[in-house]
This record gives C-alpha cells, sequence and structure tokens, in this order.
C-alpha cells in the first residue's frame, strides 16, 4: 500500500494564514480517492440496446452518448466483446482488478471508492433498472471482497422505483458491506427534491450513509440550449449546472428540515456552489420576500450546504478553486477525487500534493474525511 507526506511547506501553509500540527507534519497518510467510475458488461449491453432506440425521453442521453460512441467506433467493439479497450477507457470502466490496482499503485492511491458511471441505470424502465441495479451491486461486492483494503462501494438503486430503491438500499449497506449510494442526478427529468422520493433520503439517514449526487447530461426540459455546441452539454458545463441545480432544489424543499442528520456528496468541487453561496442567499431571501415559498426554511441555502454537505476534488485538478473551497468549506468538508478512469492519476494527486495547504489540511482531505465520512 501506497502512502503519501503531504508535499506542501510551512511557508505555503502560513501563506494562508494555517497553523501547522506538529504531529502531522512527518506523518505518512493514505490517498483515498472517493468519485471512481465502473460499468458492468450488463450495464454496457443494456445501454448500447436502449441507445439504439432513441428513447425520445432521454433526448440529452440519446444524442451526447450515441454521438459519442458512434464518432469513436465503440459499438463495435462492444458488439464483438464487451470491454475491448478503446478511447473512453471502457476496458478500464469495467475492470476491478489489476489493471486498476495497477494504475492506483503508479499515483500512490490507497483506496478507491468505487460508484457506477453515469448515467447508471436511471434511463432504464423501472423493472429493468432494479434489477440492474441489483446485479451492480452483486459485482461491486465481489470486487470489494477480493480486494477489501483497496476497493470501498457505493450502492447503485433505481429511484424510478422508490419503494425499490429504499429496500435495494437497505440490502446493499446491511448486506453486501456498501458504504453509502451514488445517485446520478435526475431520473427522466425528475429531480430528488419531490417528496415521492424522500424515503430513499430517510433510508439513507437511518443507515448513517452519505448521498452522492453525480451528474447526467442536464434534463429534457433544459438541454436543449447545451446541444447546439457537442459536448457543452457534458463535463464542459452541463454537468455542473445539472447537479449544482438539483443540490439547491433539495436545499429549497426543506428536506434538511425534515431529515437533519442527511449527508450529501458533490463531486467536481462542488459543482461551482462555493463560489455562488452568498449571492444565492442574497437573491433566495429577496424572492422569496416578494413571492414566499409554500414551505418557509429554518436557515439560509448556504448554512444547509455547510451543514449537510461534502464536497470533492473529482475532475478538478486546479489549485485556484481548491483555496476557494478551502477557504469556504474548511478542510473538514473536502474529500479527495481523481474521477477515474475519466482523469489519470496522476495530475491530481500532484494537484493536491503541491498546493499551499497544511499537511495536517491534506491528512483530512487526502483521508480521514473519507473514513469518517464512509466509515472505511
Amino acid at each position: 500500500m501506497h502512502t503519501a507526506l503531504g508535499g506542501s511547506t510551512l511557508i505555503g501553509a502560513r501563506a494562508l494564514g494555517q497553523s501547522i500540527d506538529p504531529e502531522t507534519v512527518n506523518r505518512p497518510f493514505k490517498r483515498i480517492a472517493v468519485e471512481e467510475a465502473f460499468s458492468t458488461p450488463e450495464l454496457m449491453d443494456a445501454q448500447r440496446k436502449l441507445l439504439a432506440d432513441k428513447p425520445a425521453d432521454e433526448p440529452g442521453f440519446t444524442q451526447f452518448w450515441g454521438t459519442l460512441m458512434d464518432s469513436m467506433g465503440l459499438w463495435g467493439m462492444l458488439k464483438e466483446a464487451i470491454g475491448a479497450p478503446g478511447a473512453l477507457g471502457m476496458k478500464r470502466m469495467m475492470d476491478l482488478g489489476d489493471e486498476r490496482l495497477e494504475a492506483m499503485d503508479a499515483a500512490g492511491i490507497a483506496m478507491q471508492v468505487l460508484s457506477v458511471t453515469s448515467p447508471g441505470v436511471q434511463v432504464y424502465p423501472a423493472a429493468q433498472g432494479t434489477a440492474l441495479a441489483q446485479s451492480i451491486n452483486e459485482r461491486l461486492a465481489a470486487a470489494v471482497r477480493a480486494h477489501p483494503t483497496r476497493f470501498a462501494g457505493l450502492a447503485t438503486i433505481a429511484p424510478q422505483d422508490p419503494q425499490n430503491a429504499q429496500r435495494e438500499l437497505h440490502r446493499a449497506v446491511t448486506q453486501l458491506g456498501m458504504k453509502g449510494v451514488l445517485i446520478n442526478s435526475h431520473t427522466k427529468g425528475e429531480f430528488l427534491d419531490e417528496e415521492k422520493y424522500w424515503g430513499i433520503f430517510q433510508t439513507a439517514q437511518d443507515l448513517n450513509v452519505p448521498v452522492y449526487i453525480h451528474p447526467r447530461v442536464p434534463a429534457p426540459d433544459m438541454v436543449g440550449p447545451f446541444q447546439k455546441y457537442f459536448g457543452l452539454e457534458a463535463a464542459a458545463f452541463g454537468f455542473p449546472m445539472d447537479a449544482s441545480l438539483h443540490a439547491l432544489r433539495l436545499i429549497l424543499s426543506g428536506v434538511f428540515d425534515d431529515y437533519p442528520k442527511l449527508k450529501i456528496v458533490l463531486g467536481h468541487m462542488g459543482e461551482g456552489l462555493p463560489f455562488w453561496l452568498p449571492r444565492i442567499d442574497k437573491k433566495i431571501a429577496l424572492f422569496q420576500g416578494i413571492n414566499p415559498p409554500r414551505r418557509k426554511l429554518n436557515k439560509p441555502p448556504s448554512q444547509y450546504f455547510h451543514d449537510n454537505f461534502y464536497i470533492t476534488t473529482s475532475g478538478m485538478n486546479y489549485e485556484a478553486p481548491l483555496k476557494l473551497a478551502h477557504e469556504v468549506m474548511g478542510p473538514d468538508k473536502i474529500l479527495f477525487a481523481v474521477d477515474y478512469p475519466f482523469e489519470e492519476s496522476e495530475e491530481p494527486v500532484r494537484m493536491l500534493d503541491n498546493a499551499p495547504l497544511s499537511n495536517a489540511d491534506k491528512h483530512k482531505i487526502y483521508q480521514r474525511n473519507a473514513e469518517t465520512l464512509f466509515r472505511l
């Protein structure tokens, strides 16, 4: 198992006005990456078949993923043998063994917290999505059993069947050992602030596990303006718009007043929300003063974000957003992530190793926060 020292200097830490814990300066710590994607042959085959049908209720999924797979010639490889190597790293996506471990070792990453790749099972009819979620969780649990010190897992559920989603979350945590659940944002255009989904939050709170809200291509009623320029609807801009909107809808719905111990994780340095929090508070207060909401919140939006949310560094390998997130959220609410295999592991490690943060804070971001939140 690889360990790493923080790599920051006392000068860099003092520049941010931080104190150095002398006990952690020379203490090695693990790197735990918490948003690391995988897929299964069954899921990839289901995606291939669904895209062939061009479902009208999934215009973002259909156009983006269909164009991507067609333009790269990846469907042919899937038809011949699920897992053939390709530009998207499909083989790496489905590998839960030696190749993934070698990539982790090369970057000095001790553990990955694995979760199903976007859009997961949420683009399928309810019964199919539920069955796929069950098979994905079984396969992930087997990988964790095979490498218990290297892998941990987040459950997959199908919110399109809320009651079965609750049951599967409970089974995945209590029987399969999952450390939380990842939901790929909206489900056919519906967000989790709709009260029919709140039983999922009740189950997560009862089990004391976090809910990771991962982005996907925006919902059908908002994706159109993104689609003029290919890729804008995805990680370039659409993904963070989708996930940040989802988070704000959750906050404004009052779900955290009902479930105050609920923990939500957002990737990609908080999907931009740490930058916007003061303006969100000011403008929401203004507009709710003009048109009072159905339900009055107990706190301003930013306070729920501080109290109930954690953010990760996935895919944001840049010092400036890290420094902003660190200033806004503090070191106890930030977790390290790579976004493997969409991102290579070395760059985010290098960024955080060299960031002007104290070793004590790097220890939290790399290791301690993940161990606490996911109970590793």
